[in-house]
Order: C-alpha cells, then structure tokens, then sequence
C-alpha cells in the first residue's frame, strides 16, 4: 500500500513590524495630547486616557502576533521589551493627568515644558524603531537623540524641584513633588526604552 506524504505547515510570519509601528503612533499621537495638556489645555486629558487604552490594544495584538510568528525580524525579547517599555510611557501619562486632577493642580511651566521634552522623546524612539532591521546607524543615532531629550529634562527637573524649596504652601510642594516625580519616571522609562533599541541593535549586528 502506498503511503501519501506528510505535509508540515508552519505558521505564517505576521508583520510585526507593523504591529509595533501602530503601537508608537498611537503612543506619539497621545504623548502630543499630553504636551498640550501640559501647556494648558487639560481638555486633552481624556485624549491621552484614549489613546492608553487604544496602545494597550496595539501592544496586545503585538503580543499575541509575536507568539504566533514562526520568526520575527528581531529577537522576541527585544520586541517585547520595546513594546512594554512604550506602554510604560503612555500609562504614566495617563497616571500623571489623573493625579494631576485629583490633586486639583494644573499643569504649570515646568511640567508644560517636561511634558513637552518627553512628547519629543517618543518621537525619536519612534524614528528609531522604524530604523531597526534597516538603517543600524539611524536607529542608534535616533536612540541617542531621545536620550538628549532626557537630559534637557532632568536640569529642568532638578530647577522644578529647587523651586520648590522656595514656597511656603506644603500643599503645593507635596503635590509638585508627586507630579514632577512622575514625569522623571516617564523620563526613566524613555531612557529604558532607547537602551534596548541600542541593544537589539548591538545583538543584530
């Protein structure tokens, strides 16, 4: 009797890529909304909370599509690593806008400018990722200009916080100190972030 051949099917390959791209538009679109918001604009609060949610929905189906793929075009960890470290960004904009509102404390210069160094950082991470698997030097070069950002955002978080000795309200030095904190964290997770696109980059070269 003749046996028929076995066939064996891998799984499809699906556009990872793509998938992290739509996570980094998302997050820039929201990171802008919390520039705005960080100037003034706090209508745009419930901008930034949409687009967390919707980035939460980008980094899941980023997850679940890196599972699925027989291969990736970067190591799995790194993808993961990237995806998650976006997510932190974005949740900590939603976060700070929360607090902010409970606190009933608006958005001052300081923070306005913070939120806008960070908007900035996002985008060059996002330059970056769109490099990788491509252009090495420009995914580098990217990662290192987002932490440039980083570092203008640190001075004007140590001048924020030395102001802040100045004041007699410990209502307002409490609450500052809580809002400034959360944009350094964010700041951190920028710098994360960069590091592992230097990193993918090192491991793929």
């Amino acid at each position: 009797m003749k046996r028929g051949k076995t066939h064996w099917f891998l799984p499809e390959n699906g556009d990872v890529m793509g998938m992290l791209a739509a996570q980094v538009e998302v997050t820039t679109r929201g990171m802008d909304a919390f520039a705005g918001w960080g100037r003034g604009d706090t209508l745009l609060g419930e901008t930034v909370r949409a687009a967390e949610h919707e980035a939460d929905d980008r980094k899941r189906d980023l997850l679940v599509l890196v599972r699925e793929s027989f291969t990736t075009p970067l190591d799995p960890e790194d993808l993961f690593e990237l995806s998650r470290g976006l997510d932190e960004v974005m949740n900590g904009a939603k976060n700070t806008v929360r607090e902010s509102e409970a606190l009933a404390m608006a958005p001052n210069n300081a923070m306005g400018e913070m939120c806008d160094l960070l908007a900035d950082g996002v985008r060059h991470l996002g330059s970056a990722f769109g490099a990788l698997g491509r252009d090495a030097d420009l995914a580098t070069a990217q990662a290192g200009d987002a932490v440039k950002t980083q570092r203008n955002l640190e001075r004007t978080y140590r001048r924020a916080m030395v102001k802040l000795a100045g004041k007699e309200d410990m209502r307002e030095i409490v609450g500052r100190q809580e809002l400034y904190r959360r944009l350094a964290r964010m700041s951190e997770n920028i710098l994360e972030v960069a590091d592992r696109v230097t990193y993918a980059v090192f491991k793929e070269s």
